[in-house]
């Protein structure tokens, strides 16, 4: 996905290596779901609400055999069934459209709500960045969810401290956030977002959690693994060049057949 992204010229490799480990995690061994079947009504729901990472997104939907992994080839061009931003539509596994920020905690809340209705046992994950917890809709979906105690909802935050243009904290602070969490009736668990072992313990004690909502806050770094792109604003969105796709991929020790060549 780092040489597609800067083959196609656009697309988020910063806020996608931050969350690689909870996103692996989610698909790979908690979430109930069936890739030969990916309009199972019962299968748990994930939504990507920083629907920009869908570098990671998708290829985590291809590894896990929701479509084949030569489809990452065409992320982003035009009639590619992989758009910048994910479109249920379009992309087998994706539960929910997503790309104005903000927005996906309440589409989350609403699937909580309709498992509730419909009296299934589905469990629903959505995937927030930190910068859209300064947003208005997210506080009125977070009201809603622990005033409804919605017990199958589990939130992670992809805690990294950055945004498309400065810090967060230089955009507008949002600490103390566990604190403002559990004032709307959430519970919280915080994990290191790159320890697989935290990141597993966290979920399972999301999971064991009954009376409402959880909130997992995971600290995490834009760009992990790639020096040059850890904790630089830039790479929220910027591009590789083809020197720095071999950079990068060096760093992470891909291996000559997981790397595709520069077209």
């Amino acid at each position: 996905m780092i040489t597609t992204v800067g083959h196609a010229g656009a697309g988020h490799l910063g806020g996608s290596l931050s969350a690689v480990e909870l996103v692996t995690a989610l698909y790979f061994r908690f979430m109930s779901i069936d890739p030969a079947n990916p309009g199972w009504a019962d299968r748990d729901r994930f939504v990507l609400s920083k629907g920009h990472a869908t570098p990671l997104y998708y290829a985590a939907l291809a590894e896990r055999g929701f479509f084949p992994v030569s489809w990452l080839e065409a992320y982003d061009r035009v009639d590619s069934r992989l758009q910048g931003h994910p479109d249920m539509r379009k992309t087998p596994g994706v539960d929910m459209t997503t790309g104005s920020l903000g927005q996906g905690l309440s589409a989350a809340v609403g699937m909580a709500i309709a498992a509730r209705l419909l009296r299934r046992t589905f469990r629903v994950f959505v995937l927030i960045g930190d910068g859209e917890f300064q947003e208005g809709q997210v506080w009125e979906a977070l009201m809603c969810a622990g005033a409804r105690r919605l017990e199958n909802l589990v939130c992670l935050m992809d805690r990294n401290g950055l945004q498309l243009a400065s810090t967060v904290a230089e955009a507008l602070p949002i600490d103390p956030v566990a604190e403002k969490w559990q004032a709307f009736g959430w519970h919280t668990v915080e994990i290191d977002g790159h320890d697989m072992a935290d990141v597993v313990r966290g979920i399972g004690a999301a999971l064991d959690h009954r009376g409402g909502p959880v909130a997992i806050i995971a600290r995490t770094v834009k760009g992990r693994g790639v020096s040059f792109m850890e904790n630089v604003v830039k790479w929220h969105s910027q591009c590789p060049s083809r020197e720095e796709v071999r950079a990068a991929l060096e760093e992470l020790g891909a291996s000559e057949g997981e790397v595709l060549p520069w077209r």
